[in-house]
């Protein structure tokens, strides 16, 4: 097979065509009825000259017609175009025009929002007739599938402009699918966007080792809703991205004590987002049979790193997080720091990485350099080895606030931030200064009846941070902003904290 996800997937359907593949709020496709629906997507996709390598745009919440659009898309050798439910109609026609996607296939509210020029398949009515007069056939696209076959990930867009990753999918396979924590035939509650990589990984990773994928079609996080799908369908693994996810999900818990029975449920895993200390133990508290996995990855390495926190255990306040060969430090010279040596560097990655970014050389020939002939994915975080095989992830490079001279992670000071019992959530931003270049300003939202001062979160963050870290400007929201997959919007802080 080669690594080609349709073709895995249509293994994983022969070998087990009876066993269920996907169950969305309650209601259940076997993977026979899974690959018969794809089946007939694909005709229909085909009949509106979709092929191999056109861009199929997928505007979907999370629903069983969002991974029969992957899978169809698959299938046919085309690729599917992750489209954020919560774009406007001038963000969306940007993207559509950036990854030449003319074919969507979107949600029953949101056809207005498309361009003249794109032709839209809605879901509801007319996509249930459309696949009921379809070829239920499994497609036989000219020149056969193989693992060279083309699979592209839009990133979030929160620091920069939205870029399409290009994978082949062998490689994705081998980076992000084939090695998530014990998936295996496991039932998989997925709480996260599916357009989000971490949502749409996960889901990946179980349709292909023949397990069972469960979501809610809900467009926000419902803990109620959520532990009850887990409680009725023995989920073993639930995914969600980061604390904006998890907050309310032990919340809910907390609320309502032994309310559901989670005896199954094993896993808990973030990605995308880093969960902070006092929500991991407060998760295991409630779930004491669990183990919470933070997993550390991006559209341009896939997963490569993780940190596991069983109940007993005291969780790390350092992002501290276990590598393989392939992950390495790298210098300013992009050469690889010796491991162990506590030299901050630059996060890699080499092995089975993407293309590059779609249609973007000079953005690819940055991410992705080779030295010495060795070729790495760079994404651009900051990093230095904590010993031989734990590296402390210290943040995003682009984030870094440059304060006389000194350079502040604004991750590692979110992180202190949202251990303070007032601070619900907070996202860190340098903002202008005449004396100082760039002062850490700290945009916070506050617990109901907390009353944060800058003098008290300044006097929480020295007991664990450099005096230059700590933050010199405070500005209190309502929210804090985040995308539809849990992470901040740092370009909405910069604005808010001016």
């Amino acid at each position: 097979m080669g690594g080609n996800l349709a073709d895995l997937f249509e293994a994983a359907a022969t070998a087990t065509p009876d066993a269920t593949a996907l169950v969305v709020d309650g209601e259940r496709w076997t993977f026979a009825e899974l690959d018969d629906r794809a089946n007939r997507l694909a005709d229909v996709l085909a009949l509106q000259g979709i092929a191999r390598n056109d861009r199929v745009g997928v505007l979907l919440g999370n629903t069983n017609e969002h991974l029969e659009t992957l899978l169809a898309c698959f299938k046919l050798r085309a690729l599917p175009v992750n489209l954020n439910t919560r774009l406007v109609a001038g963000e969306l026609a940007e993207l559509l025009t950036l990854s030449k996607a003319e074919v969507v296939v979107h949600e029953a509210d949101m056809g207005d929002l498309l361009p003249e020029h794109v032709t839209g398949i809605e879901r509801g009515a007319g996509y249930e007739a459309a696949l009921a007069a379809a070829d239920p056939t499994r497609p036989d696209p000219a020149g056969g599938r193989s693992g060279d076959d083309r699979y592209v990930l839009y990133t979030g867009g929160t620091t920069g402009r939205p870029k399409g990753v290009l994978w082949r999918h062998e490689d994705l396979h081998l980076s992000a699918l084939a090695g998530e924590v014990g998936i295996g035939a496991r039932r998989v509650l997925v709480a996260c966007p599916l357009f989000h990589g971490t949502g749409q990984w996960m889901a990946l990773a179980a349709l292909l080792s023949a397990g069972t994928v469960v979501i809610s079609r809900s467009r926000s996080v419902e803990p109620e809703r959520v532990w009850r799908l887990a409680e009725v369908e023995r989920v073993n693994h639930l995914v969600l991205v980061g604390d904006a996810f998890a907050r309310p999900l032990v919340a809910a818990l907390e609320a309502h004590p032994r309310r559901w029975r989670l005896d199954e449920l094993t896993v808990v895993l973030s990605g995308g987002a880093h969960l902070s200390p006092d929500v991991t133990a407060r998760l295991l508290a409630a779930l004491p049979c669990a183990m919470v996995v933070d997993g550390y990855g991006s559209t341009e390495t896939g997963g490569h790193a993780r940190m596991v926190t069983v109940a007993g255990s005291r969780p790390s306040a350092t992002s501290a997080f276990k590598v393989g060969d392939d992950t390495a430090v790298l210098d300013d010279d992009l050469r690889p720091i010796p491991r162990g040596v506590p030299t901050e560097g630059w996060l890699a990655r080499r092995g089975a990485l993407p293309l590059g970014y779609d249609d973007d050389p000079e953005a690819t020939a940055q991410t992705f350099p080779t030295v010495d002939g060795q070729r790495w994915a760079v994404p651009g975080d900051r990093a230095r080895w904590l010993d031989v095989d734990r590296v402390v992830i210290l943040g995003r490079g682009a984030l870094t606030i440059n304060t006389g001279g000194e350079k502040v992670h604004a991750e590692e000071v979110e992180a202190v931030l949202r251990t303070h019992p007032g601070v619900n959530d907070a996202v860190v931003v340098g903002t202008p200064d005449a004396r100082w270049g760039e002062v850490v300003t700290a945009v916070v939202a506050a617990e109901p009846g907390a009353d944060l001062t800058l003098e008290a979160l300044a006097g929480h963050c020295r007991a664990v941070l450099a005096p230059f870290k700590v933050p010199r400007r405070l500005v209190v929201v309502d929210r804090v902003r985040r995308s539809a997959s849990g992470k901040p919007d740092y370009r909405w802080a910069r604005s808010t904290a001016g």
